[in-house]
């Protein structure tokens, strides 16, 4: 069974930046390809970004340009770097290997204005 542990979210200013971590553990051939994916208070989950096994990448068009997300195949972890945040990317940040319909437990992002 694989678990995803999400960590690294925090209280910043608008414009700043975070780094998040998503680290898979148990029993796994490797690392899957990873989403992350966010929830705002009183919104629905969204898709946020996704590398595959290959490393490649998609980003939603809300955080084009100033997220970036990578993997570490060799420590099974993908981060999630963000950066020129805004008042509006505060929410729960979920990651999740849709394949093996694995998700974490979420890191909780809040950017103040």
């Amino acid at each position: 069974q694989v678990q995803l542990v999400e960590s690294g979210g925090g209280l910043v200013q608008a414009g700043g930046s975070l780094l998040l971590s998503c680290g898979a553990s148990g029993s796994t051939f490797g690392l899957p390809a990873i989403d992350w994916y966010r929830q705002a208070p009183g919104k629905q989950r969204e898709w946020v970004a996704g590398i595959s096994r290959l490393g490649s990448t998609n980003y939603a068009d809300s955080v084009k340009g100033r997220f970036a997300i990578s993997r570490d195949n060799a420590s099974k972890t993908v981060y999630l770097q963000m950066v020129s945040l805004k008042p509006e990317d505060t929410a729960v940040y979920y990651c999740s290997a849709q394949s093996l319909g694995v998700w974490g437990q979420g890191t909780r992002v809040t950017v103040s204005s």
